[in-house]
Formats: structure tokens, sequence, C-alpha cells
């Protein structure tokens, strides 16, 4: 255990590197996040992308556990970085450059697997924004120290990631960007809050402009011959296989991915997280053409990773069918809100998700190369200019 001193406050940082080695009151301290505990964390550690490695900090006043951290070290390999083959050959060579300035390992606060501020909690009526993020820096520049003289590996970057323009983070701001940190902003997390009028599904529906609502008929008729499942943990075991070639094809296609799921990843998540891992199949005369799934946050519906045949995603319309399945879960259920995450923001719009901005803290340890990292985290993730959607009346 390490200790360090802000002012006249002791705090002590202390570094995990599994979570069944966590402190019994780890759990009790990150209740409102899922993603924070240790169900989720288990799960996350027996079946990460195998170029991420999982560890935890606790933070301790007078022997009491009153913050937490969660970090990634993330090997980002050349050829997953960018993956557009219609690119012409200065557009590759120049990516290729960029990939290699980035290459190595990197140190991320938070979870590179999935959108939102899973990375740090602490209790804000013990200690100061300024108090954490100093005991947390220091335990980042710890672990840099760690990993160089256990893995002989150099952090080639730190991120600090995903946070919304409110979070109390932002109170650092000036110091971060003294230290070297870019504030970046990213794509927007796109989330449904669920109206306390919309009792069911169907008032969801009637809630939609005569535009919307056409269009989520016309979806539901497409795809009246594909029947949608709940798969239980005996099922996703057995279709492991199948599951993983959907998410691949879906994954394949992306134009930049710092990581690859493993193939039991589906599996290992619905034995862990149980009632509060969802994983829905849809199928086509017996044959499995799609599936998406869900991770349910306590008052949130999170969603997560999906794949699908791409031979009859268009006939069927079932990425969009999804996102309304995805919807009529939430609000069937009572849940308080959707989170769709980041990525095809018009199409989540349409649907009735709005765009919540986020940002992230980045620096390289090179600072040469901290110099230019914004421009070059600018080129990996471009502004897309979309047009949002407002597709209730009530809007």
């Amino acid at each position: 255990m390490q200790s360090v001193f802000f002012h006249d406050t002791l705090i002590e940082t202390k570094l995990f590197t599994s979570s069944q080695n966590l402190p019994r009151d780890w759990d009790a301290l990150v209740a409102h996040d899922i993603f924070l505990q240790t169900a989720y964390l288990k799960a996350l550690e027996e079946a990460a992308p195998n170029n991420i490695t999982l560890y935890y900090y606790g933070f301790y006043k007078e022997q009491e556990l009153v913050g937490m951290a969660v970090m990634q070290r993330v090997k980002l390999y050349l050829n997953d970085m960018f993956r557009n083959e219609d690119d012409s050959c200065f557009k590759e060579r120049f990516k290729n450059q960029v990939a290699k300035i980035l290459k190595g390992n990197i140190l991320v606060v938070g979870n590179l697997t999935h959108t939102g501020q899973h990375g740090m909690f602490f209790k804000s009526d013990i200690l100061t924004n300024e108090e954490f993020m100093h005991s947390l820096l220091r335990a980042v520049d710890e672990l840099k120290h760690e990993i160089k003289t256990v893995y002989k590996k150099t952090i080639r970057a730190i991120l600090l990631k995903d946070y919304f323009t409110t979070d109390s983070i932002h109170e650092t701001k000036n110091n971060l960007i003294q230290m070297g940190f870019h504030h970046v902003s990213v794509q927007p997390n796109m989330i449904m809050t669920i109206p306390e009028k919309w009792t069911n599904f169907n008032d969801y529906v009637a809630d939609l402009h005569k535009k919307y609502r056409d269009r989520f008929k016309s979806a539901r008729k497409k795809s009246n011959t594909i029947v949608s499942r709940e798969l239980d943990e005996t099922a996703v075991f057995e279709l492991s296989e199948t599951l993983y070639k959907l998410y691949k094809n879906v994954s394949n296609n992306a134009k930049i991915n710092s990581f690859i799921l493993p193939e039991n990843h589906f599996y290992t998540f619905k034995k862990q997280l149980g009632n509060n891992f969802k994983v829905f199949a849809y199928y086509l005369q017996d044959e499995l053409v799609g599936f998406y799934t869900l991770i349910l946050n306590n008052n949130e519906v999170e969603t997560y990773f999906l794949g699908y045949h791409s031979a009859y995603q268009y006939k069927y319309q079932l990425y969009l069918n999804m996102l309304y399945d995805m919807a009529e879960f939430g609000i069937n259920y009572q849940y308080n809100s959707i989170v769709y995450a980041r990525t095809a923001m018009e199409i989540k719009s349409s649907v009735g998700a709005k765009p919540e901005k986020m940002v992230m803290y980045l620096k390289h340890t090179n600072w040469f190369l901290n110099m230019i990292l914004k421009f070059i985290f600018k080129l990996m993730n471009p502004s897309k200019k979309w047009q949002e959607r407002h597709p209730f009346k009530s809007n």
C-alpha cells in the first residue's frame, strides 16, 4: 500500500491485479454501477480481448475504502487500428504512420470495451475532487512503473476515458491540461430517457410522429418472419461459435477497432452476470441470423455487442428492429433509460435516443508526439456530420 499526502490529507492506495482479491466493501462502494462491481470485472477478466489486462486501485482514508479505479493496459496492434480496404494508397500509408505512433502499450483509466464513465468513483463527502484526482494520477504513475519493471513495457499514452460534460473531473481540467493532457471531444453517447407516461411499448409507438410510426410499422412488417428468442446460459454456450461469427461479421466492418472479443465472451458474461446479462437471438426458419445483448445496470438498460448475417440485414431490417426491441424491453420493464452508446447516431436518434456529449483526456508520454496527439486523435475520431431526428410528438 502506498501513501499519498495532499496538503494535510493522507490517502493510501492499494493495487489489485485480480478481481478475486478486491476488498469485501468494494461492491458496496460501487453499488450504483454494475460495470464497477466484482461480478462484471470477473467476467471481463475471464473473457477480455487478448490485448487488454485489468488492474484495480483502492483508495483509503483512515483505513476506509473511499474511492476506486479500474485501469486497463491495452496493447494496440498496427493491423487492428484501421480497417478500411477502400482507402487510397496515400491514405493507407498515412494511416500506417499514425498507427505506428499509437501502437504499443497504453494505459486506460476506464473501460475500453464499453461506452461511458465506468472507470472510477469516490465518496465526494469524504474526498474532494482535487484530492481524488491527485491520488489517481499518482496511482497511474505507480502502475506505469510497475509495468515497466515487471513486463519491461513502456506505457506510450494515458487515456482518461468517457466523461459527460457535467462530470466532476472537469473541475481539475486546468490541472490536467498543465500536466500535458489533451481535452478531446468524442462521439456522443446516445441515450433514450423513458418518460413516466410510457407505461408500455404501445405508448411509445403512439407517441411517434406519423413518419416514424410508418417507419416502425414497415420495419416490423419486413421482419414478420423473424422469431426473437431470449437465450439462457445453456443456449448461449451451445451457440457460442455462431454468435461469435455474427459478432465478427459486424466487428470486422468497423473502420477502427482497438480490440476483438474472444469467442467465450458472451457465454462467460451470461455465466457471471446471470439475469443482468440478456442475449436475444433472431431466427429465420430455425437459422440464427442475428443477436443483440443487454446489460441491466440498476435502472438503466445498457446496450452491448450485437451481430447479424449481412445477407439478411437489409431485407429484414435486422439492426433497426434490434433498436426497437431494445426500446421495447426497457419500456415494458419500466427502466429509466436505454443507453444506446456511440456510433450510428442518426438511426439511433430516429428511434428516440438523444446525443449526450462526451470528452476524454489523453496524453502521450513522449513530449513531441504529445504535441501532435490531439490532431492524430481527431483523425481517428472524425466529427461526423449527421442530422438528429426528433421522432416524438411530445418533443
